[in-house]
């Protein structure tokens, strides 16, 4: 579940702005305060500006909703992939020769098809 920003994107665009381009002496704290924030807030918008930026290394927001995303198919495709060899070693080990045959199949006739 993806929880709601209270933030919008622009504004946030705006506040790392500024706070990149501060005055010398202005602090990131003094700054937070302006806009109304906290400053781990603004630390952590900065850092993630960062990295989208290719100024920090580290994933985007981005690419982490696309990895969860591919971790879901994945163990999805695993889940169906262990029904389907379930399902194969079961069918085999039916099909077997010499295995014990039903009540139904007793009454085929050598031919192999069901007698009428």
């Amino acid at each position: 579940m993806h929880r709601a920003q209270p933030y919008p994107q622009e504004f946030r665009d705006d506040v790392v702005n500024v706070a990149r381009n501060r005055e010398p002496g202005q602090t990131i704290k003094q700054i937070a305060a302006d806009f109304g924030i906290a400053e781990s807030c603004l630390r952590n918008w900065i850092r993630s500006a960062d990295v989208a930026d290719g100024a920090r290394p580290g994933t985007t927001a981005a690419e982490n909703a696309e990895l969860r995303e591919a971790k879901k198919r994945i163990r999805l495709l695993e889940q169906e992939n262990e029904v389907l060899r379930r399902a194969a070693a079961y069918l085999s080990q039916a099909n077997l020769p010499g295995k014990s045959c039903t009540r139904s199949c007793a009454s085929w006739p050598a031919t192999g098809s069901p007698s009428r």
